[in-house]
């Protein structure tokens, strides 16, 4: 078996993924992170879906690229928008 279709391998991923956010912030990494998590629940839990992704690299990826999409565009949502308005002031308070 490749070590692409073993789930814990995508799980040290996502952790390795982690921990890089936590060191490089932006939400792309955790992006990456929360598709490698996905991947690796797909294949620990087994089932028709395992199978196919064990046995299809491209498929694989395309799945891992697309919860990575999905996770990406949800953070950049929900977390990513959290600036304030630029404050302006009208009068200098050096100005008396």
């Amino acid at each position: 078996m490749m070590a692409w279709a073993l789930w814990w391998v995508w799980a040290i991923a996502a952790l390795v993924l982690i921990g890089l956010e936590v060191v490089l912030p932006g939400f792309i990494l955790l992006g990456f992170a929360f598709g490698a998590s996905v991947i690796a629940l797909l294949l620990l839990i087994g089932g028709p879906m395992s199978l196919a992704l064990t046995s299809s690299l491209p498929l694989l990826l395309a799945v891992f690229a697309a919860a990575s999409l999905i996770a990406w565009i949800c953070l950049r949502r929900f977390l990513g928008r959290l600036t304030r308005p630029k404050r302006t002031w009208s009068r200098d308070i050096n100005d008396d």
